[in-house]
Order: structure tokens, then C-alpha cells, then sequence
């Protein structure tokens, strides 16, 4: 599969370009799929502890739990939304103490930004552990001159029909480790042996991408470039909008460069704002405009309530003051100008008597 790449890395076209990314890589179907796969593959299994972002959609638990493993929920950069490397090396720190057995991290790239993987990665192996990066979000993004899918010892992709680019639905892991790689392979296709009659020593899951979704994929990758600047161009008109709205502002905004813009979020401080994101979300719901918080986290999650964490209350605060608002490269110029329209009039509640529910 071809990747991204950087000036002096390979040949350019224009601004993401393509160059040679992981040397092997699994076609599944769903980036769910390859979260649950990647770790049976190195063995991970009940008693293992397995730390990932709070910050995440629930998948990434999931396949966690899956595995028979235990998730730790590891809290967020308050500027970033991204996995606190600080935390995670604390978090390691205590569970080697506790002789727990933690083979593997899997870090969340958030709204298509990446994680910061020269830290992460370092601190993980440092305890022994792998990295699984949880690229869902991210295919396009860059980190350190290096593109999503790469960063790690393995990471994953999701072609959900909400991301950059879809197959539908449909997934991908990725690896240099042939060994690892052929595991998932063998797994996702029933975990029947290579021979005539059907064998089986592993328990297999029917996880194939089909070869109709896959070549909607390849249609889709041949626009990639394209897709990702009209969701760049999207984000940066959202900055235009709220430049002058004291108490709003774009999530991720500074630093975004490396960004593939897959969502755009804003973030109210009501304190400054006089109303809040929910509030906000509300006058876009009525005037036809969908929005919708960020993640709510992990470690609050009913279903994960019994869960191992280590929070500092980044993601907490940015659930309560998140809102991420319609953001797709589908999206025309037409469309796009009234979603702007509405946007402004939404804005606008902060000169009337707006109540605040929860203000931070």
C-alpha cells in the first residue's frame, strides 16, 4: 500500500505525495478487527495489562477486552487531546512494581493527529513493551517526518465509511514484522491450516476484507490528496469563523501542520464564552447542522467503570467543552457555506442570555 511522504523522502506530489510505508500489510474488515488481531499476535491474552488512551471511541477497548487482557485507561496532553507520555511512563512504572505483565500500549492518534511517538515508543520498549498505534483516525497524518501506519511496531487503520478514506467498512494492520504479520493473516481467515482438507489448531475469526470493498479502497486512495485538503480547507475556515468569538477556538489548531484534518473540534470555555458547548450544539441541531461532543472518555464509560486508569482530567474537561462539527471532504462549497451560515448564527447566542450547564 502506498504512503505519504516528505520532500527528500521519495518522490513528491504535491503536498502529501507517496512514499514506501509498513512492509507488510493485512487487509481486514475493520479497523476493529486489526486492533483485536495485533495483540493475539504477540501473545497478549488474560493477565496481561494493556495501556491506551481514554480518549478514544470504545473499539479500542474493546478489542482489548477481547484479547483477554485488562485496558488502563492513560489520560490526555490538556492542549492536544493525545496519550500523556508522562503518565504512561508513570502508569509503567507502577505496574512493573506491581509485577503485572503489560506486553504492549496501544496509543490513540485523536481527530487525525499523531500521537507523540518519539516519546511513546521509547518509554514503552524501555518497560518491554510494544506498540500498537491505533491509526484509525490518522491515515495522512505525519509525525517526526514519518506517516501514520508507520510509527511503532505495528498500527492500524480503519476504512469505517466516517473516515478520509473508506472501503465501506473495512480495516488494515500494518508491520515490518513478516512473523506477526502472516499471524494476523492466518487468524483473520478462520485459522485454517495450509492444507487440502480444513485443519484448524487456533481459534480464527472470519476478519477478511472482501475483494468489492477492496477495490473501492484503491478507488478512494487515488483521491487521497484531494480528500485531505478539503478537509484542511474546512478546518481552516472554522478558525476564520470563531478568530474574533472570545472563548472559542479550533481543538489542535497550533501544531496542526503534520494534521490530516479527518474531524474539526471546537472548544468553549463558558467562563469566557457565556455559553457552552452543549449550548452551542443545540442552536446547530435546531437550524439543521449536526454536531456532536469529543469522545467521552474510557475511564468513565459504564461498561469500564471497574478499569484500571491514571487520569489528570484533560479528557474530562474536554468532553464537557468539545464539540466537533461537520467536517467531510464530501461536503461542496455550496454546503459548506451554510454550514457556515449556521455556524455564525450559532455564534451569536453569546450576546444573549445563553444559561450555562457545567461551566469548567
Amino acid at each position: 500500500m502506498d504512503r505519504p511522504t516528505r520532500p527528500g523522502g521519495g518522490r513528491v506530489r504535491g503536498r502529501h505525495g507517496r512514499a514506501r510505508g509498513a512492509a507488510r500489510a493485512v487487509a481486514l474488515a475493520s479497523g476493529t478487527s486489526a486492533l483485536h488481531l495485533g495483540p493475539l499476535a504477540w501473545g497478549v491474552g488474560p493477565g496481561d495489562v494493556v495501556p491506551t488512551s481514554t480518549m478514544t471511541f470504545a473499539a479500542t477497548a474493546n478489542a482489548i477486552v477481547y484479547t483477554g487482557a485488562t485496558p488502563y485507561f492513560i489520560d490526555s496532553d490538556p492542549e492536544t487531546g493525545q496519550m500523556d507520555p508522562d503518565l504512561l511512563e508513570r502508569a509503567l512504572c507502577e505496574l512493573k512494581a506491581e509485577g503485572r505483565s503489560v506486553p504492549a500500549v496501544v496509543p490513540v492518534d485523536l481527530l487525525g493527529r499523531c500521537v507523540d511517538y518519539t516519546r511513546i515508543v521509547e518509554i514503552a520498549h524501555a518497560h518491554g513493551a510494544r506498540v500498537l498505534a491505533d491509526a484509525a483516525e490518522s491515515l495522512g497524518a505525519w509525525h517526526a517526518g514519518v506517516p501514520a501506519g508507520k510509527h511503532g511496531d505495528a498500527a492500524i487503520f480503519s476504512f469505517n465509511g466516517n473516515k478520509v478514506m473508506t472501503t465501506s467498512g473495512g480495516g488494515m494492520y500494518l508491520t515490518d514484522d513478516e512473523v506477526a504479520a502472516a499471524r494476523v493473516r492466518h487468524l483473520a481467515t478462520q485459522a485454517r491450516e495450509p492444507v487440502a482438507h480444513y485443519e484448524h489448531r487456533d481459534i480464527g475469526f472470519n476478519y477478511r476484507l472482501s475483494n468489492l470493498l477492496a477495490a473501492m479502497g484503491l478507488a478512494q486512495l487515488a483521491r487521497l490528496d484531494e480528500m485531505l485538503e478539503r478537509r484542511r480547507a474546512r478546518r481552516e475556515a472554522y478558525a476564520e469563523l470563531v478568530a474574533d468569538v472570545p472563548g472559542v477556538e479550533v481543538f489542535q489548531r497550533r501544531g496542526d501542520e503534520d494534521d490530516n484534518c479527518w474531524l474539526t473540534a471546537l472548544i468553549v470555555d463558558p467562563k469566557v464564552a457565556g455559553f457552552d458547548a452543549a449550548s452551542l450544539g443545540a442552536v446547530l441541531a435546531a437550524a439543521g447542522a449536526e454536531s456532536r461532543p469529543l469522545w467521552k472518555p474510557m475511564h468513565l464509560q459504564p461498561v469500564f467503570a471497574a478499569m484500571p486508569h491514571l487520569t489528570n482530567g484533560s479528557a474530562e474537561r474536554m468532553f464537557r467543552t468539545g464539540l466537533t462539527v461537520p467536517s467531510g471532504s464530501a461536503l461542496t462549497a455550496e454546503e459548506g457555506e451554510r454550514v457556515a451560515i449556521v455556524a455564525r448564527r450559532a455564534l451569536a447566542v453569546r450576546h444573549a442570555p445563553v444559561p450555562v450547564a457545567g461551566a469548567v
